[in-house]
């Protein structure tokens, strides 16, 4: 039996707890979510049975390493900048990560220890980015296939509403924290233009 240790119960973690829930058991794996909060932690497993529900404190080192090594497959929905904790621990011990948040250059910096070790640190593959990127490649591939010569590719995921939806200043939907979309936002727009790299700063 596979187990999966969950990091965080919190808003965004629901839809991913309900639909491991769902498959737990025809998919033979075991779903532990850890949260700081052990009242949120059960509300999202119920008294599913193949699931348990655990008080977790990312910065407890002992507590961390335990329940990672108890693991196969970690998946942090923790805020993002706790993520190198959990992936430290998981190159080192030889345990699997995924979390939907960007690579960091420090995360970035394990890759070449955890290729040695045949661990997988999967970043990226939230909505943005994520699920726009395997979109995308999947559009791409079939279009190469029927002989189609791609000139441009633009992507906008899922923010932008249709002009008579738009009910804010910003002309964008908030599907996560306006924080973290603010902060997203700040950073250097970089892509490519009739084969030349563009760089478009924040302001």
């Amino acid at each position: 039996m596979l187990n999966i240790l969950l990091l965080g119960a919190g808003r965004s973690s629901s839809a991913l707890i309900e639909y491991l829930l769902k498959h737990a058991n025809d998919d033979n794996y075991f779903l532990t979510v850890g949260d700081l909060s052990l009242e949120l932690a059960l509300q999202k497993t119920g008294s599913h049975p193949s699931s348990s529900a655990i008080v977790f404190d990312i910065n407890d080192d002992n507590q961390r390493k335990e329940e990672i090594s108890k693991s196969d497959i970690v998946i942090s929905l923790l805020p993002p900048a706790l993520h190198l904790f959990a992936a430290r621990d998981c190159v080192s011990i030889g345990r699997h990560l995924i979390t939907a948040s960007y690579v960091t250059p420090e995360i970035n910096e394990l890759n070449k220890d955890a290729l040695e070790k045949n661990i997988l640190l999967l970043n990226e593959c939230g909505l943005d980015p994520g699920i726009d990127h395997m979109s995308a490649v999947e559009i791409i591939e079939r279009l190469k296939k029927q002989g189609a010569e791609l000139i441009s590719f633009k992507s906008y995921t899922g923010g932008l509403i249709a002009p008579e939806s738009i009910d804010n200043d910003w002309g964008y939907k908030f599907t996560w924290n306006p924080r973290n979309v603010i902060l997203a936002g700040q950073g250097t727009t970089k892509f490519i233009e009739n084969g030349k790299y563009r760089y478009v700063p924040y302001q």
